[in-house]
């Protein structure tokens, strides 16, 4: 059962978008007419109880996707950790595909293939949060005719993943997190807006069949756009640059792993704390390997050969 009017709404937020998220929801109507599906980061062993939080919230019953789901408007789908929602004719897949932007589930995955489905009929919304995820995928819903709302940066508790999105490309409307629940009630019951073709839906196609996990994607001798000189954080294979990058610079690799710039700068910082932290390690368990050796030796008359190990 398709939503009545062929809407849907896909909703995004990391740091501080759980508190934005429960106060949009609270404001949607019990007749909203169009399933809602959310992606927020959480930690992928952490047991999610968001769904019953957002159950309490307000009057749309939420639940965990599950894979192969009919979307069915007036509730609402929540990503579970460590994968990542998608949308395939209409319907949800739940899928442990490699992470984007250091995240599983991502924010652009669902973004993207929600604006490859609905088109026209998507209203997407960025909320508070971290870095850039979202901003790949805003673009995306733009490009295919869809509408974008994201939480005014100075109303969100974080405000970079929304400040990154208006960057990014043409939101439909920058509004306080009051404002919100009316303008998607406003979009959803007045679709479809016109749909744009600037000649980017094969390439989004493509990237929503690595985010899939798709063996004809996977098996591409090259990934999409140039080779760039920056290895992937995650794999260490090769990043390449998506034509779009120009405007919007982002990485992805041959296996999925996908990268804004500044999620892949925040990954390689933490990829070069990680190799110090090792080298440092190395030479202290070097240093007392050559203590114990000296020590040993010198135990056993040695003396001349531990003062090397000493040294």
């Amino acid at each position: 059962m398709f939503s009545a009017n062929g809407s849907v709404v896909a909703i995004g937020g990391s740091a501080g978008g759980v508190e934005s998220l429960i106060r949009v929801v609270a404001g949607l109507p019990p007749d909203l007419g169009a399933p809602v599906l959310a992606v927020i980061h959480v930690a992928p062993n952490a047991e999610s109880r968001l769904p019953e939080i957002l159950t309490r919230a307000g009057p749309l019953p939420a639940q965990h996707a599950l894979d192969g789901e009919e979307l069915q408007p007036n509730r609402i789908y929540v990503a579970p950790p460590d994968h990542h929602l998608l949308v395939r004719n209409h319907q949800s897949r739940v899928i442990r595909g490699a992470a984007e932007n250091g995240h599983r589930p991502a924010i652009d995955a669902l973004l993207r293939t929600a604006a490859l489905d609905y088109r026209g009929g998507l209203v997407a919304v960025i909320l508070s949060g971290m870095l850039d995820d979202g901003s790949a995928g805003a673009r995306a819903v733009y490009q295919l005719g869809g509408a974008v709302i994201v939480q005014d940066p100075e109303d969100a508790a974080f405000p970079d993943m929304p400040a990154s999105a208006i960057r990014s490309d043409h939101p439909w409307a920058v509004l306080g997190i009051a404002e919100i629940p009316a303008e998607v009630v406003r979009l959803v019951s007045s679709p479809p807006r016109a749909r744009a073709d600037d000649g980017s839906e094969d390439e989004l196609r493509l990237e929503a069949a690595y985010a899939a996990m798709d063996r004809d994607a996977l098996e591409r001798p090259d990934v999409l756009g140039a080779r760039s000189p920056f290895g992937c954080p995650a794999c260490g294979g090769v990043l390449w640059e998506p034509p779009d990058s120009a405007e919007q610079l982002r990485f992805r690799c041959r296996i999925g792993h996908a990268y804004g710039a500044d999620s892949l700068l925040g990954a390689q910082d933490d990829r070069l704390e990680a190799s110090l932290a090792a080298g440092l390690r190395a030479l202290h368990e070097r240093a007392d390997l050559a203590r114990r050796i000296g020590q040993r030796l010198r135990g056993a008359g040695a003396g001349k050969r531990a003062d090397r190990y000493d040294r």
